[in-house]
């Protein structure tokens, strides 16, 4: 029978919930012929040091808002890495850094021979980010490993923990593992002030060797992320743990505007080519477009910069950026062609020429079918209600899906909100899916995926 230890606060109805349903299971047992878990021990995590654990890390990079500007291949990313590397000693784990910056830590299993069941997540942030966005995955990872030292139980799987590099800006390490990154990537500027190839030796990488990192397909049994939701769903829902079905694909493109720059108050309107009120136009039809296709995509014009950038000076030229996602990579391709269309009408009526240049994708990722439903059932067996819902945010977890099978965790925020100091996940929720994690884990180990 299931034992629920309260320390002290508030049970909210949701925890409340939870409560009752550990207590009706006390009563009218599980179908042990349904889904079968440990049959020679029951491990919970240590909510306490997870807890903990996860207010250390937030001092890394802490800022005065309450938040933190641990950008990735900052001084606060290296020194964060160094921390957990650490505690990941202490548990039978052999980390290193490989060449795409990626810290990975080893642990061998009692069937060496298996591939190796991988966890983790990422802990650099936005600029002005919050201490719950990768940081619940890596630090729920580093407490599953620790909580299976402690109880000397060898998984039958070889394990790697993951810590990934620059996910805020393009997932960089993950993208690596399945041969995703491109060269030119290599020379963007990051909020660090390094380009992408100099944060990577800043972290012990090596940029000029990242096809040595490349993961074959069926190297890894699995790959297991716990991640906040980064929305409101489950939060205002009140459902205790989110099941991934998949995550969006993601492209991104420079969008330039050229028109001709003149002086503003000589040129009369009817004779200018303004590009910023192509711009403008253009930023209504992504927004119009969009919003007017059924389905689930979004698009974004998030970025915009005027040339010369004067009050007195008619804009010549304008560049901003497009972002489309969606669940599938042929609903981008949509989404974009629609918008596409609609550009030459833009061209005529302002006299100005545009230009798109991609610079970013990110594969639309599903979880893996049999995955998800372990960590239903392990969700289940924890009195927990679940949910099955799509990511819209991406992850490192859709990288790993090009090479290996995936399974997605998510855990309520508060007020849905994220990138932000207010982000906010309750200590219960974190503990909550730290233990569906472990369950998950064991289960794959037991039965494979």
């Amino acid at each position: 029978m299931d034992t629920l230890i309260i320390t002290g606060g508030t049970l909210d109805r949701r925890h409340f919930n939870k409560l009752a349903a550990i207590g009706l299971a006390g009563i009218f047992p599980r179908r042990q012929d349904r889904f079968n878990f440990f049959s020679d021990q029951n491990l919970e995590v240590d909510s306490r040091r997870l807890n903990r654990r996860m207010n250390q890390l937030a001092r890394f990079g802490a800022n005065s808002a309450g938040g933190i500007d641990r950008v990735a291949f900052s001084d606060a990313n290296i020194e964060a890495l160094d921390w957990i590397s650490g505690l990941l000693v202490e548990s039978g784990f052999t980390p290193s850094i490989d060449f795409a910056g990626n810290m990975i830590a080893h642990k061998p299993g009692s069937e060496p021979h298996r591939s190796p069941i991988m966890l983790g997540s990422h802990v650099d942030s936005v600029p002005g980010g919050g201490n719950y966005d990768g940081q619940v995955g890596s630090m729920g990872a580093l407490e599953v490993a620790t909580t299976l030292a402690d109880a000397g139980h060898t998984t039958r799987h070889p394990l790697e923990i993951a810590v990934f590099t620059n996910e805020e800006a393009g997932k960089t390490g993950s993208r690596a593992l399945a041969g995703e990154l491109e060269e030119f990537e290599l020379d963007i500027p990051t909020a660090s002030g390094f380009t992408i190839g100099e944060g990577l030796r800043r972290l012990g990488g090596n940029p000029d060797r990242l096809d040595e990192v490349r993961r074959r397909e069926g190297s890894v049994e699995a790959f297991l992320e716990l991640h906040i939701e980064q929305g409101g769903v489950l939060y205002e829902d009140e459902i205790d743990v989110g099941v991934v079905e998949g995550i969006v694909g993601i492209m991104r493109w420079d969008v330039i505007v050229d028109g001709k720059t003149n002086h503003a108050g000589t040129t009369p309107m009817d004779r200018r080519a303004d590009a910023m009120v192509a711009a403008a136009r253009f930023v209504d039809l992504v927004y119009t477009t969009a919003r007017g296709m059924p389905g689930r995509q979004v698009a974004t014009v998030g970025r915009l910069e005027a040339e010369p950038g004067a009050p007195n000076v008619i804009p010549g030229r304008v560049t901003m950026t497009l972002e489309i996602r969606d669940l599938s990579m042929e609903g981008i391709e949509k989404v974009y062609d629609e918008i596409g269309q609609s550009v030459g009408r833009i061209e005529e009526q302002t006299e100005t020429q545009f230009a798109f240049e991609r610079f970013y994708t990110s594969r639309a990722a599903p979880t893996e079918p049999r995955i998800r439903e372990i960590i239903e059932n392990s969700a289940q067996s924890l009195g927990l209600s679940s949910r099955r819902m799509p990511s819209g945010a991406g992850h490192d977890a859709q990288s790993i899906a090009l090479f290996a099978p995936v399974g997605m965790i998510f855990v309520p925020s508060v007020d849905g909100i994220s990138h932000a100091p207010e982000e906010f996940t309750e200590p219960q929720d974190i503990t909550n899916g730290v233990n569906v994690l472990l369950r998950t884990l064991l289960e794959i180990d037991r039965a494979g995926t």
